[in-house]
């Protein structure tokens, strides 16, 4: 049976990227489905999607009322490939934007024979960065390396969304226990992954920041996650003991 893959992207006013996205991945050689979990985006990207999804069944979208971020669009996107039983072997995440390159994405299916998760990271050698500014780029060497002198989940990417999971791993996760709504909920997902034992994996990757639209990060957000990851390191005391890995 072949291991197919749902490709779950959250959208908000991406008009301008949606589309041709859906093409490209469409076109790449492996067994695969999207699922576009679009937050009412002003700009009509439902709308396009809707009318892909017509004339293509390996199209799929979930439509939110407001924006509700990239987080917990995510995980509706989740919830809805786990629901569909043993379809998928694999269960990813990427951003609409082409910051996450469909030319990446062979490289994550063939880690993932060894991983039960696998990130695109920006910060491997042979990862690249195009179009980021300086301010940008030492915000999220910062945030990297913050995050990891407190949650110490031995990655190098941690709010890189570029992401392939076995099913078993998100059928493992406690989503009811997430709070958050925002890009913070990478980290949280890769905490609960880690507590729980599984094998993460990364591949180098290219990323470049969007040409075309504007970026949904938010300072709120920024500041949010700084707070945020205290909070994670404190509300998963003992998470382990109590799980244990599935």
């Amino acid at each position: 049976m072949d291991e197919r893959t749902l490709i779950v992207i959250p959208t908000y006013n991406e008009r301008g990227n949606i589309e041709r996205l859906i093409a490209e991945l469409l076109h790449l050689p492996y067994p695969l489905d999207i699922l576009v979990v679009d937050d009412n985006s002003p700009d009509g990207t439902g709308k396009i999607v809707d009318e892909i999804a017509e004339k293509e069944p390996r199209v799929k979208i979930i439509h939110r009322e407001g924006k509700g971020g990239r987080g917990g669009a995510t995980i509706d996107g989740f919830r809805y490939g786990l629901s569909q039983g043993e379809k998928y072997t694999y269960i990813m995440e990427m951003d609409a934007d082409f910051s996450h390159s469909p030319v990446d994405l062979p490289k994550l299916l063939e880690k993932a024979k060894e991983y039960d998760v696998v990130i695109g990271s920006r910060y491997l050698p042979g990862s690249k960065i195009v179009n980021w500014g300086p301010m940008r780029t030492i915000f999220s060497h910062l945030a990297n390396f913050y995050v990891k002198a407190i949650l110490r989940i031995p990655i190098s990417d941690y709010t890189n969304g570029y992401r392939l999971y076995r099913r078993e791993v998100l059928a493992s996760l406690d989503f009811d226990k997430i709070e958050e709504k925002g890009y913070i909920v990478l980290s949280e997902l890769a905490y609960q992954i880690h507590l729980l034992g599984f094998r993460i994996g990364e591949v180098p990757t290219v990323f470049v920041n969007r040409q075309r639209g504007a970026s949904n990060l938010t300072f709120g957000e920024i500041y949010s996650a700084f707070v945020t990851v205290l909070k994670l390191w404190w509300r998963y005391r003992g998470f382990q003991k109590k799980q244990g890995r599935k």
